[in-house]
């Protein structure tokens, strides 16, 4: 089709009116107009001459905007513009519309004491707008004098009460048509059974370009794709909607249908998954509500997404792929687990031109999106990224990269923008241990183990279920392990605790063997009381040097490193005044510590990711005699 916003209006409104012709079935009745309008393929009117049109105006009061004063010259009114407008008007039914429809009252009605201007204008262009629409299906059509551009194109309004939003702006009587040419594919691209296929020039074009757009996808030309695909969307082709879906759920979209696409079995197992995550995430949802996105599937799909919907709620699901695809996937798997999410997005990316697509509308792999540790890696750069990297058997290298998403260090945790909002914070750090054996050193019971990978919110909310009571003297953490860098272990508390240092009885010492051990509790931006720091270091079960700021003072033990003095941070009695002056020293103690051991605390991880999770010891003594300490319990009774 030619392009009609270059006003080439007779090659587009003859392909339209063939496309018509070429769409009518003999088993449809047809009124006389439109009989002969099948018969001499053409769905206008003879051409206005200029003094008609030139009359039109003078009767109007008003010069006619370009495109539309062009479409007359070549046909003086339009006959089944789109699906819902059956006569669009002419030269001699063309008039101010003067809100004949009552729908200025109408939208006035719905005003408040501070209208919009948007809102305002949705009155006002009944009044004064130029009536198109002669017969329709509840479909109203304006031109707009007052909203006109620099070339005195007058912006098109179309409102009907059966969609049920607002009136749809078009810049221009051109652009308006487009539109309803589009429509009129849209409604005929998927015939009933028994109706012929809906081919013609502009279709056969648009899907020779959805599949050039799938090759370039493919290839790594995402952006391109999408170009393509958006523009056959626009006119309803099969397979547009499908393929565009699985490029804008890599981009971070959701709520996806990937056109029928998921329920077919051969790309069931890829699609379902983020399909029945997606659901999943609103818990609102009772699972009936699943079999609108499965209607039409067969009845081992439908097993299969119900499936797939208790593995995401529980945590269970576990994507898997064919081929040395597949093999990475696993071994990025295992690095997510311990917090390594850089690592696992590298393993999963340097794979990638090794993944196949299950059939030839499948551009990548997705179900990895809902498994719950893989899932937390897609960013929107990595999903470029990913987008961007040649596959399926394509050519070529990556065409971009991303930079990792973990800061190196420690440092992040000072960022007042930081995601996660750390104000305070605590953790240990152990040389020479993996992360599974860490409830063995910090746990109190005899066995304990890692529970499962678990979100942050997921482990908090698990952790306080049935809980009742509180006593002041129990502070045990609720810590994320995974791996610190090279031979190192963390466990991180990050849920904003208060140290208590008369009561605070660092675990360095009974968290090491041969090794290191670092305690870190930060909380020098903490709003809830003072400022406070506190650094321990053990080695064989011995601590070898800590200090403590809290209360404008500085307590110390043992030979500390220079690196290391509190006095480099701390250089007066004086609190760190304001959040800059905190927010600086905690960022200069957090690079220190990270220089002096070699370590990191992956950022990425512990703030959108599952990492495994365990309790540990109290990190304050127990009372003594003579001290008093508080329980609070809660009751709740039935509701």
């Amino acid at each position: 089709m030619t392009d009609p916003t270059q006003f080439t209006w007779g090659p587009f409104l003859r392909d339209w009116s063939g496309e018509w012709a070429d769409s009518a079935t003999d088993d449809v009745p047809y009124d006389r107009a439109d009989e002969a309008a099948r018969q001499d393929r053409w769905l206008g009117f003879p051409a206005a001459p200029e003094e008609r049109i030139v009359a039109l105006e003078e009767r109007l009061g008003r010069r006619m905007p370009p495109s539309y004063r062009e479409f007359l010259a070549v046909s003086d009114g339009w006959r089944h513009a789109g699906g819902f407008i059956t006569l669009l008007a002419g030269t001699a039914e063309v008039r101010w519309h003067d809100d004949a429809s009552g729908l200025a009252a109408m939208f006035e009605e719905y005003l408040d004491d501070d209208p919009t201007p948007e809102e305002l204008r949705d009155v006002g262009i009944w009044r004064r707008g130029l009536q198109l629409d002669v017969e329709s299906d509840a479909t109203h059509v304006v031109l707009d004098p007052e909203d006109m551009d620099e070339n005195g194109e007058w912006a098109v309004y179309t409102w009907a009460s059966w969609r049920a939003e607002p009136p749809r702006r078009f810049p221009d009587f051109a652009t308006f048509m487009r539109d309803m040419h589009r429509e009129f594919h849209r409604l005929r691209a998927r015939p009933a059974d028994g109706e012929p296929e809906f081919v013609n020039a502009t279709t056969r074009r648009l899907d020779t370009e959805i599949e050039e757009a799938r090759r370039q996808a493919l290839g790594g030309d995402w952006e391109a794709a999408e170009r393509a695909l958006d523009e056959a969307k626009g006119y309803g082709r099969p397979r547009a909607d499908g393929l565009s879906d699985q490029i804008r759920r890599m981009l971070g979209q959701t709520d996806l249908s990937y056109q029928h696409l998921a329920i077919d079995p051969r790309y069931a197992v890829e699609l379902l998954p983020p399909l029945v995550a997606d659901y999943a995430r609103h818990r609102h949802r009772d699972d009936s509500g699943l079999k609108y996105s499965l209607r039409g599937a067969t009845d081992d799909v439908v097993a299969l997404a119900h499936t797939l919907l208790e593995q995401v709620r529980s945590g269970t699901y576990r994507y898997t792929a064919a081929g040395p695809f597949g093999e990475a996937v696993d071994r990025a798997r295992e690095s997510a687990r311990w917090g390594d999410t850089d690592g696992a997005w590298r393993t999963m990316l340097d794979a990638l031109p090794l993944w196949q697509p299950l059939g030839p509308d499948h551009l990548a792999p997705l179900g990895w999106m809902a498994d719950p540790l893989l899932g937390p890696l897609l960013t929107p750069e990595r999903g470029r990224a990913l987008l961007s990297t040649p596959r399926g058997g394509q050519p070529g290298g990556p065409r971009g990269d991303v930079a990792p998403s973990d800061p190196a260090g420690l440092s992040w945790l000072a960022e007042p923008d930081a995601p996660g909002s750390h104000t305070s914070y605590r953790f240990v750090l152990v040389e020479g241990v993996e992360p599974w054996d860490l409830p063995g050193r910090l746990a109190d019971e005899e066995g304990a183990a890692l529970d499962e990978p678990m979100t942050s919110f997921e482990a908090h909310s698990r952790w306080l279920r049935g809980r009742r009571e509180f006593p002041s003297f129990d502070d045990r953490a609720l810590v994320a392990v995974g791996r610190a860098g090279a031979d190192w272990s963390f466990a991180f508390d990050g849920d904003r605790p208060r140290l208590a240092p008369r009561l605070f009885v660092s675990p360095a010492a009974a968290a090491c063997a041969d090794a290191r051990a670092v305690v870190v509790w930060g909380g020098l931006r903490d709003q809830h009381g003072g400022p406070f720091f506190h650094l321990s270091v053990a080695r064989g079960g011995a601590e070898l040097y800590a200090f403590t700021y809290a209360d404008g003072e500085v307590r110390r033990t043992g030979p500390i490193p220079p690196d290391l003095d509190p006095d480099r941070f701390f250089t007066s009695q004086d609190e760190p005044a304001g959040t800059e002056a905190a927010t600086s020293t905690e960022r200069a103690l957090l690079e220190a510590i990270a220089g002096e051991f070699g370590v990191h605390l992956p950022r990425h991880a512990i703030t959108w990711g599952r990492l495994h999770t365990f309790t540990t010891r109290s990190w304050i003594r127990p009372p003594q005699d003579g001290e008093t300490f508080t329980v609070t319990r809660f009751e709740w009774g039935p509701n």
